[in-house]
């Protein structure tokens, strides 16, 4: 799964240890969606299904 640098930027704050994970939901996520790739809008959307701000 691709990801646009400011998407990845954004997912570099999230804590190490709970980094992996985030990332395969997110790409998870995408996939469910048909994306091919995560962008900064769809990273915050769905940072926002999981109740994170």
């Amino acid at each position: 799964m691709n990801w646009s640098p400011d998407a990845e930027a954004k997912l570099k704050e999230i804590p190490f240890f709970v980094r992996p994970a985030v990332r395969k939901r997110i790409e998870a996520l995408a996939g469910e969606a048909g994306r091919e790739a995560i962008d900064l809008a769809f990273y915050e959307e769905a940072k926002a299904q999981f109740g994170q701000k």
